[in-house]
């Protein structure tokens, strides 16, 4: 395993955006962030990801541009070719570890030398559940508690929160009126109920989504569309420095999922700025934000609305420091770093408990 103070890790990134993204990709966001994290810490990384190279680690690229499919009907045979170029070139790399953040790319682990390590980013219900089950020859790392419990059965060895890189993120102590929603046009997103909230407290919610696939252009038209006016200011999707400024000034986040979300990477952004979040209790709200001192965490529409007026009590370098101790890149590396150990050991171990051929 050559030094063992320092690993080599190879880092398979999806292939719908670079790593990191010029705007929307929370997990491309996430690669990029743990990239330069495991880089700093000395470790020897790859990075394996389509369109250019952008980080710190060796780069091998699988396409040269990002494909334009994501959504639609091309998008499984993307991910499989994806999936099968990772394993040519990865079958040149001599590393101790790969770090596969595809849907598609864990299906290759039993072939492959070393050991597999997967983040989990979504979901684990209905047939992704089944196939998570199925897999052989890989470990999971859950991104929060609650997607670990959803599915105990799975074979976990760590949960690591996401993080971010807080001191990229700018902070003012004193805060605009205005909140915020930030994310895409989904239905899971909630953002009917954003723009109820802000509405009913006075306020101008300012919004900033992602909306490009097919899918979230016809529930825009159709959905919210309607509900805009001169307080719901649509600016569409934001980009890195777009939604750092919009954050550092912004009264709130407003964050009324309507799923269980494995893990809200806004909701963190939002506190490096020292801004609170107010949030519905889903998926993993209650892991990220602390109630009464990083924001709220409220059941229905009404209890969100008093928490407009509440956030006016929280301090906003308190929340920039919770955000600076549990959710900086450091943190992550370290955990992750663990994660990475625990399955080498556990692979040595199996091993030398196999008899010897002969």
């Amino acid at each position: 395993m050559g030094d063992p103070q320092h690993l080599r890790i190879a880092v398979v990134a999806p292939p719908w955006f670079e790593v990191p993204p010029e705007g929307y990709g929370g997990i491309e966001d996430m690669v990029a962030t743990l990239v330069e994290g495991l880089s700093q810490a000395g470790h020897a990384v790859t990075l394996v990801a389509a369109g250019e190279d952008r980080t710190a680690a060796d780069f091998v690229p699988t396409f040269s541009s990002t494909p334009d499919g994501l959504g639609g009907p091309d998008a499984l045979a993307i991910e499989l070719v994806h999936a099968q170029l990772t394993s040519q070139r990865l079958y040149h790399e001599d590393v101790d570890v790969i770090h596969d953040h595809t849907a598609v790319g864990p299906l290759f682990a039993p072939s492959r030398e070393a050991p597999t390590v997967v983040t989990v980013h979504g979901p684990v219900v209905g047939w992704m559940r089944r196939v998570y089950r199925s897999l052989r020859s890989v470990s999971l790392v859950a991104i929060s508690d609650a997607q670990r419990a959803s599915a105990p059965e799975l074979p976990w060895v760590a949960t690591v929160h996401n993080a971010i890189d807080v001191e990229s993120y700018p902070f003012a102590d004193r805060k605009g009126d205005d909140l915020v929603f930030l994310g895409r046009m989904h239905p899971d997103k909630g953002l009917p109920a954003a723009i109820d909230v802000a509405r009913r407290a006075g306020r101008r919610l300012v919004i900033a989504a992602k909306c490009s696939d097919r899918s979230e252009t016809t529930y825009f038209e159709e959905e919210i569309r309607p509900l805009l006016a001169d307080d719901t200011p649509y600016l569409g999707n934001a980009d890195a420095a777009e939604k750092r400024e919009l954050l550092e000034h912004a009264r709130a986040l407003v964050f009324p999922i309507r799923w269980e979300e494995p893990f809200g990477l806004v909701m963190i952004e939002a506190m490096a700025c020292g801004t609170p979040v107010i949030a519905s209790r889903r998926g993993s709200v209650p892991e990220v934000v602390e109630h009464g001192v990083t924001g709220f965490i409220c059941d229905g529409i009404d209890r969100m609305v008093r928490a407009v007026d509440e956030v006016s009590s929280l301090d906003p370098m308190t929340i920039r420091e919770h955000a600076l101790a549990r959710f900086d890149v450091p943190v992550m590396t370290r955990r992750y770093e663990a994660a990475y150990r625990s399955v080498l050991s556990e692979r040595a171990s199996t091993r030398s408990r196999q008899p010897e051929r002969g």
